[in-house]
């Protein structure tokens, strides 16, 4: 074991405020790293680490320019939720308190559990190891609406990564200052090297893994997991959880939403946000490559939104992220080229398959290879049951490479709002598209997402589970009152974007998907803006208003015939079940938290629903 006089500090050596030296120190004297090593975010100290990566068998060298291939440890290939945990002094501050509601809207520890998990957990775990401290910024750094965090972790993979997904360095240090308020964000794999024992190629300790976050102190806790949503706590960690428990104190939002620019034929352009649970197809509309001709479609961003009042009272938001941790499987030329043309260079990928020449490839990409190293590192053939890459797969991407990313993307200021959507996966029921009546109706839509479960989390099979504002795994505080802060939003805004809910994903009588998707996904985006812009008429119905008959054009669609009238149904038997269990849902995972106003919302849903009993 190192002591604290002889450990080595290497890396950045000057610029380093002594508030967060002390801070680092006082880990290290706990972790007890056998040096450690402070970022300063250069071209030269990430070609190191690579190197040494690379060395340590972590990183694969592929055939592009400056790209990788990790292999985690099958026990670590996901977020997991049921390990993930607020910390607040009362229970009822991080979640609703039912009788049924164990899990299903967050975790709570209490705080002196979670002092008794960390005393358990954290002495000693960084032994034999370097401690990276890694000064990173959510935003542009300097920006009004960025936060600055210090993560200290005893992986260079998350270092590495890190670099990609956030602005890090010395000018960070710079924007803080002497006395800076900071996120103090503690992560460790939980393995450490005591005796000179050889470290495991993926080390992470399954059995004891804990996310914690105390959105008081602004403190995150991760243990035992290397995986990216666990372990690169500027992202999920900071920019949701206690992202969002800072933005309700100070009166803005943060929420788990693609930013998107679409310049119509005629030049106008409009920002669009918009919150699908992970693996629905947020990468794929943010990078959308529109069908309709003149139409053009950029990246703010694809995943996080930062969104604020300005002066004027117009929602404005910014990308807190630096990056992109897409989704691999289903990305391909055909689905999403824009995402191919920017992956093949200083990425890093995990958990897909290798092919022989040094190539990735994953299931969606396109045709099978004859022979391939699956994710596990096990030759794979096409004729193999199980699948060549994980289902939750990664590129670990840079913003920069995007050949479509909007020329707003850095404004501190953000980007004007026009209109928010929710989504996600629905099979059956629910419309291509329809509008909220006002904000109040938007925020309750908001609240009643659901949606196929995916493979970014632990959870198995194809069930459809509530993801209010896609944002159930990454609430930092209780759900009611997160309601009750985007209903005093809207009160602070001169003209509250309208609402709309998507479902590309409805499918007809034979199991067949019912709409295209991809790049056909202009047609409902032109009804948006159209509905925003007030050019385009609709039709009043039990969910709200949707598209008229010819109000999506489906001109020059090919050999692609629709039938809209389906695709745009409301059946009243479903609706009727829909919000029976609406209510259920309400009573039970959410009770006395919920604000009046939602279930009056749900009052008004069930009486359209009788009024339009006949309509389907």
């Amino acid at each position: 074991m190192v002591g604290s006089e002889d450990r080595p500090i290497n890396g950045l050596q000057t610029g380093v405020p002594k508030h967060v030296m002390d801070w680092v120190q006082e880990w290290a004297d706990i972790c007890t790293p056998h040096d450690i090593h402070i970022m300063d975010g250069t071209l030269e100290e990430d070609t190191q680490i690579k190197e040494m990566l690379v060395s340590q068998g972590v990183l694969i060298p592929l055939k592009y320019q400056n790209c990788f291939l990790a292999r985690t440890d099958p026990r670590d290939v996901a977020r997991t939720e049921s390990r993930t945990f607020i910390s607040t002094k009362e229970k009822i501050e991080s979640i609703p308190v039912t009788e049924e509601s164990a899990g299903k809207l967050g975790n709570w520890m209490s705080p002196t559990e979670l002092d008794n998990k960390v005393k358990e957990l954290y002495p000693g775990c960084m032994e034999g190891r370097t401690m990276y401290v890694i000064p990173f910024s959510m935003g542009p750094v300097g920006g009004a609406l960025s936060k600055i965090g210090i993560e200290i972790t005893d992986s260079a993979y998350v270092a590495v990564c890190m670099r990609i997904m956030t602005r890090i360095g010395a000018k960070v240090f710079e924007a803080l200052g002497d006395n800076g308020q900071f996120v103090k964000a503690v992560h460790s794999v939980g393995s450490p090297l005591k005796g000179g024992v050889q470290s495991e190629v993926w080390p992470c300790n399954p059995e004891k893994v804990m996310v914690a976050h105390k959105p008081d102190t602004y403190e995150i806790l991760s243990f035992g997991s290397g995986y990216g949503g666990n372990s690169l706590l500027g992202k999920k960690c900071l920019a949701l959880r206690l992202g969002s428990a800072a933005a309700k104190k100070e009166g803005w939002m943060a929420e788990h939403m693609l930013i998107s620019g679409i310049t119509t034929p005629n030049g106008v352009k409009r920002y669009i946000t918009a919150a699908f649970p992970s693996a629905c197809g947020k990468t794929n509309l943010a990078m959308l490559q529109p069908k309709i001709p003149g139409y053009k479609v950029t990246v703010v961003g694809d995943d996080i939104a930062w969104l604020r009042p300005d002066e004027n009272g117009q929602l404005r938001a910014i990308n807190p992220e630096y990056g992109f941790f897409g989704v691999a499987p289903g990305t391909s030329f055909n689905s999403n080229p824009i995402a191919m043309q920017s992956i093949f260079k200083d990425t890093i990928f995990s958990n897909v398959a290798m092919t022989s020449d040094g190539g990735v490839w994953w299931e969606g990409m396109g045709e099978k290879p004859k022979n391939l190293i699956d994710w596990k590192g096990k030759p794979w053939r096409p004729n193999s049951n199980t699948p060549a890459a994980h289902p939750n797969s990664r590129f670990c991407t840079p913003l920069s490479n995007c050949p479509a990313l909007d020329s707003e993307y850095e404004n501190p200021d953000g980007v004007p709002i026009s209109a928010i959507l929710f989504g996600g996966r629905r099979p059956a029921g629910v419309p291509l598209v329809y509008q909220a009546t006002n904000w109040e109706h938007g925020v309750f839509i908001g609240a009643c997402v659901k949606s196929e479960a995916t493979a970014a989390a632990e959870h198995k099979g194809k069930q459809i589970m509530h993801d209010p504002f896609s944002m159930r795994p990454f609430f930092g505080y209780n759900f009611g009152d997160y309601i009750r802060h985007w209903l005093a939003i809207g009160k602070k805004l001169k003209r509250p974007p309208p609402v709309f809910m998507v479902n590309w994903f409805r499918r007809g009588h034979d199991g067949g998907l019912l709409w295209p998707g991809f790049g056909e996904n202009i047609r409902v985006l032109e009804w948006i803006l159209g509905r925003a812009s007030g050019t385009q008429a609709a039709s009043g119905r039990c969910v709200g208003w949707v598209p008229t008959h010819d109000g999506i054009s489906t001109a020059d669609m090919g050999d692609i015939h629709l039938d809209m009238e389906d695709l745009l149904s409301t059946p009243t038997n479903f609706w009727a079940e829909e919000a029976k269990e609406i209510r259920q849902y309400f009573l039970t995972q959410v009770g006395d938290s919920l604000p009046q106003e939602m279930w009056n919302q749900l009052d008004k849903l069930e009486g359209r629903i009788a009024m339009f009993s006949e309509y389907m």
